[in-house]
């Protein structure tokens, strides 16, 4: 199997477009078009559904997509092995993360980090509900819970404390939880999906659980920002992780409930990639940037 030809089929498969593709490798509409069909011919598939208005991926592309990416991330570890790699790193980095840890922490350094690399490009994948690393085809994704595929390698980023808190104004109208079973008389907001977490007084007060056994939770969300903005507006109490709320609490819009109590939970976050992928030089220079910028210790510790 050509491998140019799968350069390009990965590089169309990406911008929707193959004369695009053809002109970043220097060839004509014509040429990257019987490349395309060559590579098809091999497969025994169409890769690609073409019209005159445009370019989509077929089932089987989508199902290739990744085998050819990994194809030429080999290519890439082979050719450096051998001190012919490139001496500038280059490539699209598919990277999936949680979006409410991307906008306080990833997005902010994005201009330092294309600064280095000027030949590596971004598409990013960000969302607080979880996605499927293998099947979307990402290089590289953020987690913050327990790696439990087998499949896939990861580098912990920092650990993920995680706490009560509310606004002073709630506080003010409701009443300040003392222990656990307090807060079933109070409005709580959790995170959809979630499973109570069982709370620990480090003094040996009585244990208990966030949300309490029986409680109604008033407000469900699935997104992490939100619940942080909804908790500092004086929706209720809420479930945080450190990293989230920390400057709220500085400047004092939250307040930590149940202060004397620690979230028995041993969550981190976790940069995680496939475990059958080689660790390309764009991604190797993506997780050790953010070890640099963001990690040990943690940015939000700093």
């Amino acid at each position: 199997m050509d491998t140019e030809c799968v350069r390009l089929f990965v590089m169309a498969a990406e911008m929707l477009n193959i004369s695009a593709a053809g002109r970043q490798l220097g060839l004509a509409p014509a040429v990257a078009s019987a490349r395309l069909a060559k590579l098809e011919k091999q497969v025994g598939a169409d890769l690609l559904h073409r019209s005159t208005r445009k370019v989509a991926l077929s089932l089987e592309g989508a199902e290739f997509l990744p085998f050819a990416r990994e194809i030429l991330a080999q290519e890439d570890a082979a050719r450096a092995a051998l001190g012919h790699g490139r001496p500038e790193i280059t490539g699209t980095l598919r990277f999936a993360s949680s979006s409410t840890f991307a906008q306080r922490y990833v997005a902010p350094l994005l201009p330092e980090f294309l600064d280095r690399f000027p030949g590596v490009k971004l598409d990013l994948k960000l969302s607080d509900t979880p996605m499927n690393l293998i099947e979307g085809g990402f290089d590289l994704a953020l987690r913050n819970y327990a790696i439990e595929d087998s499949s896939l390698r990861a580098r912990k980023l920092a650990d993920d404390k995680r706490i009560l808190c509310a606004s002073p104004e709630y506080l003010a109208r409701h009443g300040t939880p003392r222990v656990p079973a307090d807060l079933a008389d109070h409005q709580l907001l959790v995170f959809a999906g979630g499973v109570p977490r069982r709370l620990i007084s480090a003094g040996g007060g009585p244990a208990g659980t966030f949300p309490p056994p029986g409680a109604e939770s008033r407000v469900i969300c699935d997104d992490g920002a939100s619940t942080r903005i909804a908790s500092r507006a004086g929706v209720g109490i809420s479930m945080n992780s450190v990293w989230s709320v920390n400057r709220e609490l500085r400047e004092g819009s939250l307040v930590r409930v149940l202060p004397d109590y620690e979230i028995e939970d041993r969550s981190a976050i976790w940069l995680v990639y496939p475990k059958s992928n080689v660790l390309t030089a764009k991604v190797r220079v993506f997780i050790d940037f953010l070890l640099e910028k963001i990690g040990d210790p943690p940015i939000w510790e700093r």
